[in-house]
């Protein structure tokens, strides 16, 4: 597949009826234990074992199966993942559901060979079976080599948990979306109908390889959000408000409710005075924040190490070149604290880290995992990254952004004497090969004479990669990023991540409006 997509997801699809509770409930001190002494590392990762029925024994017996047939290296992914929703339509909390998800894969690696197999009973029996079936797809004339498993140091917990979700029931939820729907209502009269959803995952996850690295890790997630629908002289509108982050259960406060309601009404009621704007080339501000969308599409697929080493991506050939103005550096970063798209350990057991794409105008890095960077001689960048224990590992982005400029904001604007500002997007795509990419613009404003003027909204923007990241001419020192609910798709995976930039100008962008 060539084309990815990259979506700004609601949360909003539900199904089921009222629903409590979880299953496999797992130790509420696992999360401390992350990021302590030696010895708590090995107590979180032998209760990681106890959790998933597993002895180290059963771990390096599995894994000297997958390398029966002579596999250069193999890693066994173990997961539980207990995720929970709850919605709001017409006033009241009507609609839930959780959902288990348990299991493990199995993924052996003999040259460019890749051999994957999972099973949702772990049963020694089973997950042998996993292993030969794996060791089979990549095999090789190689000999066996010793097994010893270290528990990994965790250098630093990116999302601690206050309050587990496990802790807290769905009545204790509720009142959140309640007070989110009666929020939105006061704020405006035209407000004609709300949708909002609550939802938030724990997964546990214990890795082990054949290079002797195992970790155990504690990855929560919530998001919230809302869809205000607004009713105007019979015409209607509607606008999106979402937050997403690693937390416990901490995040639920009236701060975020209230943050979330005063932005689904303004993004819907600017739409009531927008209009759709001649389309044409024209030169685009985009604003701090959600405009990390371009840097997404237009670069982040496209140095995806996996699309490089296959002479697929334009940018195979750019490696420690110069690709665009010296005052741009973009960086992929897994470490910002409780950002969604942050790892402690990657699904490879390489540490979260902080990786520069791009410094001071020159391709300084592709997005490795393991298999990409043993091609080009380096280490993994810690963007191995896989929607479940069901799929291998690829190279994936985590938070991509831009860092600050030294010109404002007002500043970009006034320079552009035609031309839009953009800062409220939904998705997009690209074409990795030629690198052509477009994204849909819910909201912006016309910019006339170096003034926003009027608001236009539903337009996209169309553009090629090399060639906007090459005419991006000032950067604003208004570094945000954009702590919404985007998730990435990619070979049929989808994955959290998020996204950000300062505003920036670009000077010439395809932009598709009115005739």
């Amino acid at each position: 597949m060539d084309r990815r997509d990259f979506l700004r997801t609601g949360g909003l699809a539900l199904a089921g009826s009222l629903a409590t509770g979880s299953a496999l409930a797992f130790p509420s001190s696992m999360g401390g234990a992350l990021g302590g002494k030696e010895a708590d590392k090995r107590a979180a990762v032998s209760s990681a074992m106890i959790h998933f029925g597993v002895s180290e024994g059963d771990l390096k017996k599995i894994l000297a199966v997958a390398l029966e047939k002579g596999g250069d290296y193999a890693d066994l992914f173990f997961e539980h993942t207990l995720t929970n929703n709850i919605s709001l339509m017409d006033g009241s909390v009507n609609r839930s559901y959780s959902n288990i998800d348990y299991g493990m894969g199995v993924r052996v690696l003999s040259g460019d060979q890749t051999g994957y197999a999972y099973v949702e009973n772990i049963t020694l029996e089973e997950m042998l079976k996993a292993a030969r079936t794996a060791a089979r797809i990549a095999s090789s004339n190689k000999g066996k080599k010793p097994l010893n498993l270290t528990a990994k140091d965790l250098k630093q917990n990116y999302y601690p948990v206050s309050s587990s979700w496990e802790e807290i029931s769905l009545k204790d939820k509720i009142p959140y979306l309640q007070k989110l729907n009666d929020r939105i209502f006061a704020l405006d009269n035209r407000v004609h109908k709300v949708q909002a959803s609550q939802s938030d995952s724990t997964s546990h996850i214990l890795f082990c390889s054949s290079d002797g690295v195992s970790y155990y890790d504690y990855r929560p997630m919530v998001t919230l959000g809302a869809v205000c629908i607004m009713e105007e002289n019979g015409k209607i509108e509607n606008g999106y408000a979402a937050r997403a982050y690693r937390k416990g259960a901490e995040f639920l406060t009236d701060d975020v409710v209230e943050v979330l309601a005063r932005e689904a009404v303004d993004h819907t009621a600017i739409l009531f005075k927008a209009i759709k704007p001649k389309g044409g080339e024209m030169p685009v501000v985009m604003g701090a924040g959600g405009s990390g969308i371009l840097l997404h599409e237009a670069i982040g697929h496209a140095f995806e190490a996996d699309f490089n080493r296959k002479n697929i991506s334009i940018f195979s050939d750019q490696l420690n070149k110069k690709v665009c103005n010296e005052h741009i550096s973009v960086i992929d970063d897994g470490t910002i604290p409780f950002n969604r798209g942050s790892v402690n350990f990657d699904d490879e057991g390489v540490e979260g880290q902080k990786t520069y794409l791009v410094k001071d105008g020159v391709l300084t890095s592709y997005i490795h995992d393991r298999i990409s960077a043993k091609h080009y001689g380096i280490a993994s960048t810690g963007n191995g990254r896989r929607e479940s224990f069901r799929a291998m590992p690829i190279p994936r982005m985590r938070a991509t952004y831009m860092d600050p400029g030294n010109v404002k904001e007002a500043d970009i604007i006034a320079s552009v004497k035609k031309g839009i500002f953009v800062d409220n997007f939904t998705n997009g795509q690209v074409q990795i090969g030629a690198g052509d990419f477009t994204f849909f613009v819910k909201s912006g404003y016309l910019i006339e004479d170096g003034k926003l003027t009027q608001p236009i909204k539903d337009i996209n923007i169309i553009g090629n990669g090399p060639k906007a990241l090459a005419d991006i001419t000032m950067v604003a020192d208004n570094a945000k990023i954009d702590n919404g609910t985007w998730t990435c798709g990619k070979d049929g995976q989808s994955c959290p991540v998020t996204c950000g930039m300062p505003s920036a100008l670009v000077s010439k962008l395809t932009v598709g409006g009115e005739n």
